[in-house]
């Protein structure tokens, strides 16, 4: 009898994610990053997985690190406008018509706010609401795709992945620096 070989497939190879938990005024920040494109944010991470994320204190960081976590704090001390970081939503695993969504909120100006029902809209589907309130659910990177500017058609603030009072301060922050900016 012949003795067979096997040959066990080389796994693919899996993405070097860093993970950074970072303090804001809206609560600590789980930020991942692959590269220097952020490819989730979530705002307070569960207790029990912020173990895997390494403080922001501690980071040994590069240039391109620290320009990434300035503009945030930047963000929020009212001082910019734009965050313009670099993200990847190819990662996330967001459908195709969530990603539309996604596209289409991040062009929502700074201090200004947007319905569901406009951005269905620009997302070529004006009868689907609803779904773009479940899209935004799915938004795995908040603050960044300004999915807090996104409000109900009587103006009324609706949900957001972090909390209502979250959602009041972000547009609060917007709207005072928008003031004196």
């Amino acid at each position: 009898m012949e003795a067979q070989t096997r040959i066990t497939p080389v796994p693919e190879s899996t993405p070097n994610f860093l993970r950074v938990l970072m303090p804001s005024p809206i609560g600590p920040l789980g930020v991942e990053l692959l590269g220097t494109a952020l490819t989730r944010l979530i705002i307070e991470p569960a207790e029990a997985d912020r173990s895997s994320y390494t403080a922001l204190h501690l980071l040994d960081g590069s240039d391109s690190l620290d320009e990434v976590f300035g503009r945030l704090a930047e963000y929020f001390a009212g001082a910019r406008r734009k965050l313009d970081v670099e993200f990847d939503l190819a990662v996330s695993g967001v459908a195709a018509f969530v990603r539309r969504v996604l596209k289409e909120t991040a062009k929502v100006p700074y201090g200004k706010t947007r319905t569901y029902q406009e951005i269905a809209e620009a997302s070529g589907r004006p009868d689907c609401r609803a779904d773009v309130l479940a899209a935004l659910r799915e938004n795995p990177i908040p603050i960044v795709i300004p999915c807090h500017r996104i409000v109900a058609e009587d103006g009324g603030l609706s949900e957001y992945v972090g909390g209502s009072q979250r959602k009041r301060w972000l547009l609060e922050l917007e709207s005072q620096a928008a003031e004196w900016l």
